[in-house]
């Protein structure tokens, strides 16, 4: 069981989104079992359902209970997210793999331009160190199509990735660092360099290894560890086979198949398209999956679409949508 709307996703404009979007979730709302079953459970009938603000959002953790899936069908790859010991994990079931290949470069192009054009070099230790994530597959892809003999993953190898990078400086190569929050914090605590001419982006999380602290904090420490006027940002999870970006000031904007929207604390059904609250996504690549997927994330959504994360809802937000999870258990 193929959607007929695949090969309209990575062609879809701002103009046509919606109308491509609604397509997507009533074949969704038909064919995957779990979201169909959520989506009585909350009482929405889908053929009543006209507009972008009606579409009810699975919630984010029943990744972590059920399978997400349209129809049945083997999986090409199962993404697995990361966290602390004792944590239950996600799995996002990918039909196609060719489907978030896609997602990435187009995306990566969009922002970045050709990957050719640039070194880019992965400090992504606990990723590495396990298997099924979705950020090594990407960064793992960008890194062959580099091509530069320079671009490679970096594990616990310091003092040999400050050596790479000085060479680089000193050719003036483009290029782009990119690491989970504690890696890059260890590095630039270890070696405080000249990087101000090179893309540093950090993917989020401290993985339990280091305090949390906020985005501006971090982004605070990295610009005066490596002398940058920004740190650039990746917001992507394994739930989504799209990602956002930014090039500062945590201001993400999306790809133009992926959408940002906010949904009220306490009614997970008031949905906004810009504002304050908790952030839903849009993510038009997940057709066999969710598209339309009600994260953990504080955040607004600007009037032109770009958004900013400001936290994540903890535990003790047992509402809205995690009492309707709770009930479909």
């Amino acid at each position: 069981m193929n959607c007929e709307h695949e090969d309209k996703v990575f062609r879809v404009n701002e103009a046509g989104f919606e109308a491509l979007a609604l397509d997507i979730f009533r074949f969704q709302a038909q064919n995957n079992a779990i979201y169909g079953e959520y989506i009585r459970h909350v009482g929405i009938d889908p053929v009543k359902v006209e507009k972008l603000s009606q579409i009810p959002f699975l919630p984010i953790s029943l990744f972590k209970t059920h399978k997400v899936i349209c129809g049945e069908f083997e999986p090409e790859v199962v993404f697995e997210s990361s966290g602390t010991t004792g944590m239950v994990s996600s799995k996002h079931l990918v039909k196609k793999t060719s489907i978030y290949t896609e997602s990435f470069l187009k995306a990566f192009e969009l922002f970045y331009g050709a990957p050719s054009d640039w070194v880019i070099i992965g400090l992504l230790p606990s990723y590495l160190e396990r298997s099924a994530s979705s950020l090594v597959m990407m960064a793992d892809v960008l890194i062959k199509k580099s091509g530069k003999k320079e671009s490679g993953f970096y594990l616990y190898e310091h003092e040999k990735l400050a050596g790479v990078l000085t060479g680089l400086t000193e050719g003036k190569q483009k290029t782009i660092l990119i690491g989970v929050s504690f890696a890059l914090l260890d590095f630039g605590e270890q070696f405080k360099m000249d990087l101000a001419d090179m893309v540093i982006m950090e993917t989020g999380g401290m993985k339990g290894r280091r305090a949390e602290i906020t985005r501006p904090e971090l982004h605070r420490e990295l610009m005066d560890d490596f002398k940058v006027r920004s740190i650039h940002s990746e917001y992507g999870m394994t739930e989504l086979l799209s990602q956002a970006y930014s090039t500062g000031g945590g201001i993400f904007r999306c790809p133009p198949w992926m959408k940002a929207m906010v949904r009220e604390e306490d009614d997970p059904l008031s949905v906004h398209s810009e504002g304050k609250g908790i952030l839903n996504i849009i993510d038009l690549a997940n057709i066999y999956s969710c598209s339309f997927i009600a994260t953990d994330d504080i955040g607004i959504v600007n009037t032109n679409g770009s958004f900013e994360v400001q936290g994540r809802m903890d535990n003790s937000d047992v509402r809205g949508c995690s009492l309707m999870v709770s009930d479909m258990r």
